[in-house]
């Protein structure tokens, strides 16, 4: 059966992310998943620092579990105290992957998620390599704000290339590029099709929505 209505609540990293995640969810729930309604709570913030560390002898990510802990059960203290009329209920971590690989990250959360109540949605999400590799992807319909090559458009893999921030950054046309004001405006403007095409972090954004709606997820 499929479901119209969600509540989440984000837990992101960045003040930019806090600024145009609600824009992100209710675009993907409406456009990508056909939802009719997307209900996103203020994020709660959490710096990467805090939650991510590194086992350097050994080359291993591991996760604060106490910090991961605190802010899932915060996000899910949020949800329970809004209101009845959405179906489903979400906590989403979403955090760049940075110089990380995505899979290494979940692997280091999982054991602090797994202890999660059962009952309560979580998925985590890892951007790669930053939330500005996505409008990378999205590139050819910016063109309002970015001054672009035919190069430029044609990026068809931006993770595996490795940009981010800096390429947006680069070629902003409207000013000094800031993700408190402009990453709601590229949000808002993207195209979220080219994005899902071309970047694997997007595409799971978009899988992990589809899951709770009830759909079958694109392979």
């Amino acid at each position: 059966m499929l479901v119209s209505r969600i509540r989440i609540a984000p837990i992101v990293e960045g003040h930019g992310e806090v600024e145009c995640v609600r824009t992100l969810l209710d675009r993907v729930w409406r456009e990508i998943c056909g939802g009719e309604y997307a209900e996103v709570l203020r994020p709660i913030r959490r710096p990467r620092s805090k939650v991510i560390r590194y086992d350097r002898p050994n080359g291993r990510i591991t996760a604060d579990a106490q910090e991961m802990r605190h802010a899932v059960e915060t996000a899910a203290r949020l949800l329970h105290a809004g209101s009845e009329t959405a179906v489903l209920e979400l906590v989403l971590l979403m955090l760049d992957a940075d110089e990380d690989c995505p899979k290494e990250i979940l692997e280091a959360m999982r054991s602090t998620l797994d202890e999660v109540d059962p009952r309560l949605n979580v998925a985590a999400v890892f951007p790669c390599i930053e939330y500005e590799t996505w409008f990378v992807a999205s590139a050819a319909v910016l063109t309002d704000f970015l001054t672009l090559t035919p190069d430029d458009v044609n990026i068809e893999d931006p993770e595996s290339a490795r940009r981010g921030k800096s390429w947006i950054e680069q070629r902003f046309t409207t000013g000094s590029y800031s993700e408190t004001v402009d990453q709601v405006k590229l949000t808002a403007a993207m195209d979220l099709q080219l994005c899902r095409d071309r970047c694997q972090s997007f595409d799971k954004l978009c899988r992990e929505l589809e899951r709770l709606r009830g759909q079958e997820p694109r392979p």
